[in-house]
């Protein structure tokens, strides 16, 4: 993908994380997560990383996320070894089983992939998830991470994060 499409989807997720929408005040809308995994690819093995997520809150039951971050893939030494970079910049849709605003939700987000090595390209990405939110911040999902840019590559894992009001 060429520089300034990238610059352009960067741009349209830093002004969708700032843009205000009607928002319960007690909900927790800003999320810092850690993401540990494993690659379900054929050579890749620990993978791990970090995300910001802004949720735009329609009602109780339902959010809008957009999630950005950075995955490093670790590639075993049977191929190659080494590791390799990816951005991701995601939205979706974030929810909740009941109408109180914490517990148990599922989570689908689709995005761009941007690959930190020279050549790398951007990729596509889906990544759903089942989680459980409690009302303190805490937030603990089973995930998967998909990547699709000339093949196919993922990783299967939990998002450990604290989310606060803004």
């Amino acid at each position: 993908m060429k520089t300034i499409t990238k610059i352009i989807a960067t741009s349209a997720a830093v002004v969708a994380l700032f843009f205000t929408t009607n928002v319960n005040a007690q909900s927790k809308n800003l999320g810092i997560g850690l993401n540990v995994g494993a690659g379900t690819t054929t050579g890749l093995g620990l993978v791990i990383g970090g995300d910001i997520r802004y949720q735009f809150n329609v009602d109780k039951q339902l959010s809008i996320p957009v999630t950005a971050g950075y995955n490093n893939f670790s590639v075993k030494d049977d191929f190659g070894g080494g590791s390799f970079g990816i951005i991701p910049v995601k939205v979706g849709a974030k929810y909740f089983f009941n109408d109180s605003g914490a517990g148990a939700y599922g989570l689908a987000e689709l995005g761009a992939g941007f690959g930190t090595s020279d050549g790398s390209g951007t990729s596509f990405v889906y990544s759903p998830a089942i989680g459980y939110a409690w009302s303190n911040g805490l937030d603990l999902a089973a995930k998967y991470e998909g990547y699709s840019n000339n093949g196919s590559i993922g990783f299967a894992g939990i998002r450990l994060a604290y989310g606060f009001s803004l």
